[in-house]
């Protein structure tokens, strides 16, 4: 991640002058003419060099004093932390800083918040509850995130919250009262006296500069997620299609479309609905259609389609690491997971069978307990069943689909814990401490919670160094399993932290068939 003091402003201004996309949402440029920020593919009339300031993030940007850009809206920019995981530095401070704010964007796209305070910047209750959960003091976590950052941690969480209202109003017509709560703020009034003091404007200002071809909702809502270039589409959704389950999924590859139905729970509530994505052809987008009935959740949407789909990837910066050994990869992502719930299910039947066994084994689970849905897509018929229906199924039912009895237990003890709040399995759970957690089930051992973590945590230094397709793709197949797994690990030290992406691309490298341990 790229602070004030690291940007490179001659840099900066070419990558502005092209509009390479590469540099979307790797910085922004303020202009001191116009007092309005952009983003670096905005199509406006270049500004002058003496006129720009670049920064890292929007927050400093705003904290600077520039509001945002109606016409390129960096809210659309796709993430520049891609998850936060740019964990190749070493500076114990850095790192604080990273964490803090992957936690601060996490609770902006938790509706109320995600147990955070959204009222008063000033007020210190969420800085509290980071400080907490990354165990420092609050005032110490002041002081580096500051130091990184540029912004204090309050207004690095108002300008997220802002942007994700923004992009509500702009692309949705839900009411300014509804935006406000799914934002985080704890009333509208805050909201709006927060909207007037940064941005100088009423909410309602941005609909009517809104194009009637954005507002028009047709079935669902409407959005417009940008990529950085290159993303290759094909080996996305091929890894995907391979893996869906009927009802639950669908890849169409002719379309580049993708879809899926899903299950949201958040504040006590369970929210059912489905998701389309197609990715555009033209431009480095992805065309996305969202179900009503997931209006009380749409920044979580949007997060894990992001996350699924890996939208916010830096390309050049794995490539970097990873072009010696897998040269001719440099678009590939890591596929991540809407229902990280489901995943893991997955992961337990994949245990030392094909991708085609193991889907088997997933669709006789959802068509003996998945719940039914109405959708506007024929192939989307089904929910994945929830974790308190799976706790409840008997081994008897269990094993009448052909489930062995340590998978079983594996999936019963994964549904309790996912039922019972003690086990989270999405990008805001702690990568390490989950992995042990996992572990500690019954029938789950390292390669499948090392799976999970790169699926459903989208945890990019995963690694399932037991897997033998990945040995198979190392060359390391003729060594005993143990041999090659410490081979395999002793190789992986020069990819970290991007493992996971190394496993991705060794697998789409190889020929060898699908052997055990393939997920």
């Amino acid at each position: 991640m790229a602070t004030m003091d690291t940007l490179d402003p001659d840099a900066c201004y070419l990558a502005l002058k092209a509009r390479d996309t590469r540099f979307d949402g790797v910085f922004f440029t303020g202009v001191t003419s116009t007092g309005i920020y952009c983003r670096p593919v905005c199509r406006v009339r270049t500004p002058k060099a003496q006129n720009c300031r670049f920064f890292g993030h929007a927050a400093q940007a705003e904290a600077a004093g520039f509001r945002p850009c109606l016409r390129c809206r960096p809210e659309l920019a796709p993430a520049s932390n891609n998850g936060l995981a740019h964990w190749s530095t070493e500076d114990a401070s850095q790192l604080l800083a990273l964490d803090a704010a992957r936690l601060l964007r996490e609770a902006a796209d938790s509706a109320g918040g995600g147990g955070l305070d959204a009222g008063d910047p000033g007020e210190g209750s969420s800085v509290a509850h980071v400080a907490a959960r990354l165990g420092v003091s609050e005032r110490h976590l002041r002081r580096i995130f500051t130091d990184h950052w540029g912004t204090s941690p309050m207004q690095f969480l108002q300008t997220l919250r802002l942007l994700n209202a923004k992009l509500l109003l702009t692309d949705t017509r839900l009411p300014v009262s509804t935006v406000a709560a799914l934002s985080g703020f704890a009333s509208q009034r805050r909201f709006h006296a927060a909207w007037q003091a940064r941005y100088g404007l009423h909410p309602l200002q941005l609909r009517k500069t809104t194009p009637p071809d954005a507002a028009e909702q047709g079935a669902g809502f409407r959005f417009k997620l940008p990529y950085r270039p290159p993303l290759d589409v094909a080996h996305l959704l091929g890894f995907l299609g391979q893996r869906a389950m009927a009802g639950v999924e669908f890849v169409d590859l002719d379309q580049r479309q993708w879809g899926s139905t899903l299950t949201l729970r958040q504040g006590g509530q369970r929210h059912t609905g489905w998701v389309v994505a197609r990715f555009d052809g033209t431009h480095d987008l992805v065309h996305l259609q969202v179900a009503d009935s997931l209006a009380p959740v749409l920044p979580q949407v949007l997060q894990r389609v992001r996350h699924a789909l890996d939208l916010d990837l830096l390309p050049e910066v794995v490539h970097a690491v990873l072009h010696e050994a897998f040269p001719e990869a440099a678009g590939q992502r890591l596929p991540g997971a809407l229902d990280g719930f489901a995943q893991a299910v997955r992961a337990v039947l994949g245990q030392q069978v094909t991708v085609k066994a193991a889907r088997t084994l997933a669709q006789r689970l959802v068509n003996r307990w998945g719940a039914p849905i109405a959708t506007p897509w024929p192939a989307l018929t089904h929910l994945f069943p929830a974790p308190e229906t799976l706790a409840q199924a008997s081994g008897d039912d269990l094993g009448a689909l052909g489930i062995t009895r340590q998978r079983q237990a594996a999936i019963q003890a994964l549904a309790l814990g996912v039922a019972a709040g003690s086990l989270q399995l999405d990008t805001a759970a702690q990568p390490a401490a989950t992995i042990a957690a996992l572990k500690a089930l019954p029938g789950i051992g390292d390669w499948t919670a090392h799976y999970i973590a790169m699926r459903a945590l989208h945890w990019p230094d995963a690694f399932p160094a037991g897997d033998v397709a990945l040995h198979h793709a190392l060359g390391l197949h003729s060594l005993g399993l143990r041999e090659a797994q410490r081979a395999a690990e002793q190789r992986a030290q020069a990819w970290r932290p991007w493992r996971a992406y190394a496993v991705i691309r060794a697998w789409h490298a190889t020929a060898a068939p699908p052997t055990e341990d393939t997920p």
